[in-house]
Order: C-alpha cells, then structure tokens, then sequence
C-alpha cells in the first residue's frame, strides 16, 4: 500500500509497476454476450445498461484502431508523456471464435504507445484455448482479464439473471491465474437480497480468490433495465419490504469500509465507485465525482482506523 493509504490502491501501483504514466483507453469491439443472444438468455442482467459505461469516443461503428486514436487525442491533451492499455470493456470480450479474438487484440497492440491489454468477460466465456493464447502475449505485453463475479451467491446471481454461478467465477479465476496471468474481479455491493453481513462474507470469500485487481461498485438503478421496472413497482411500499434499493452515501461508505478490512491486504483495488450518466441514472445519485467519492471513503477510514485485511488472520 501507498504510506497513508489505508487500501491497496491501483494508482500507487501502476506508479510502481510502470516507468511511464499509462491510462486505459476503453474500446467497444463489437461484441455480444451469451446473456442477451438466446445462448443463456434473451433479457441480460437485471441490473445491466451497456451505455452506461462507455466513453463518447467508444463505439463499434469504429474499428479498434480509430476508438484508440481518437481515445489518444482525448487523453493527450492532459498529459503528453503516455502509454495506453487497451480496455475491451463492452460486453463479453471474449465471446467470439478465437481466430476472431486473436484479430481484435492484435489490431489493438499494433497501434502507437499501447503496450497492453484488458480484457472484460464473464467466467463462463473463457477456454483453455484462450488462456494458452493470452499467456503466449502476456510475455511480450501486459495483459490482464476482468471477470464480472459480481456476487458470491447463487441465488443472488440467479435473482439478477445472471447466468453463471460463483463456482465458474472460481474456476475462471484459477485458470487464469495459473496461466501466469494478471487477472481482476468485478463485484457490485447492494444487490437484491443480500444483507450486510452476507456482503461481509463476500469479501472474505473473495479473498480466497487468487486475484491481482478488484473493482467494487454500488447497485446503481439505470433506467430502462428490469431493475429499474422492479424498483419503480416498489416506491410505494415501506422500505423494509422492498427487495431493490438504493443505498445512501454513508451507509454505502460504512459498509464499504467494512468490506474493504475483510479483504486480503495484497489484492489491488481499481475502483470504490461507479457513476453512470445522469440522464441515465435513477439512484442512488449522489453529486459526487469519484475522486470526492474516494477522498470521502479515506477520510472515514483515516478516522475510524480501518485498513484493508485488518480482519484476515496473519
């Protein structure tokens, strides 16, 4: 951990790990997801908007290489000295043949000043094949896979439509891990169903996972998902009776903090939070940017002296 910092926190790392500022260039390649095509299922997550997390410079009427030029010229107006990472984030992306896969990626490494890869996916999108062909070009760039775990529990994973259960979130984790290869998990907090004390549990559960990144977000309502259909039904009844809600900011911040001292002290931790647009966004909305999310986060744990692991055995 970064000295002052009660967490594990990405941004000290990538400091460590690189000898240059690198920043993520999200690209939308086009891809579906088993979820949505009638392969799992038809209707996709409960909780799941795409637009909700896609940069205006990120579409698939573009090939990969102009979305990463035109993400270069966003970027460098900030900062001149860069190299970029290649974010394939929308969708499953690696839901495709890998002939296919292998163009994806190679278009995106030929580009100036990208030196690697990362990769969105579900745990139950990935081969043997796949891992054999990404440990092959993790020797020569930096690669890592995201698996969307989301949660520990079937039957929250079940409730929200999800399509996989925790067991293929292990198994991918593994064997991506034992390919020698920089993996990182997505988990949401608040989801229907679970209390704090399951959430809790969660964290130690995900501890157990040989993850080198982890990225935590509340539930967030998008508008036009089922979730939001499901949420807008129960406005009405008294809180205690609803199964979907919007955490409010503090108790999200205590909660997380909770979450975090449960969380092995070496997994790095790429984001606390996720905004989506406002247009978009039924709650819980906050007003916060990220950064004053975070800087809120720190404060409460500076204060209440929590540090990430203080609950995992020595």
């Amino acid at each position: 951990m970064q000295e002052n910092l009660p967490y594990n926190d990405y941004s000290s790392w990538t400091r460590r790990h690189f000898p240059f500022r690198v920043q993520k260039i999200s690209i939308d390649a086009g891809f579906s997801c088993p979820n949505r095509d009638g392969r799992i299922s038809l209707g996709g997550c409960t909780f799941c908007d795409n637009q909700t997390f896609n940069p205006a410079y990120c579409d698939a009427r573009k090939s990969v290489t102009q979305q990463l030029e035109e993400g270069k010229a966003f970027f460098a107006r900030k900062y001149q000295e860069m190299k970029y990472l290649a974010y394939f984030q929308a969708f499953s992306n690696t839901y495709a043949p890998l002939a296919r896969l292998k163009e994806l990626y190679e278009e995106a490494l030929k580009v100036e000043d990208v030196i690697g890869l990362v990769i969105g996916t579900r745990p139950d999108c990935i081969s043997d094949e796949l891992l054999a062909y990404l440990k092959d070009l993790a020797a020569k760039y930096f690669v890592v896979v995201e698996y969307g775990i989301e949660s520990t529990y079937n039957s929250t994973l079940r409730l929200i439509n999800r399509g996989h259960s925790f067991e293929q979130s292990i198994e991918a984790v593994n064997k991506t891990h034992e390919a020698g290869i920089l993996c990182g998990g997505h988990v949401i907090l608040g989801l229907p169903g679970e209390t704090e004390e399951m959430m809790i549990d969660s964290a130690k559960m995900i501890s157990e996972l040989p993850l080198d990144f982890l990225k935590i977000h509340q539930l967030q309502i998008i508008r036009g998902t089922k979730l939001a259909q499901q949420w807008n039904k129960e406005q009405e009844l008294p809180e205690d009776q609803r199964t979907v809600r919007a955490m409010e900011l503090d108790e999200y911040i205590s909660l997380l903090s909770r979450y975090i001292e449960h969380l092995r002290p070496d997994i790095i931790l790429e984001r606390f939070v996720s905004q989506s647009p406002a247009e978009l966004l039924l709650a819980p909305r906050w007003g916060l940017k990220n950064h004053e999310f975070t800087h809120k986060l720190l404060k409460y744990m500076q204060n209440n002296n929590a540090s990430q692991g203080d609950y995992i055995p020595n």
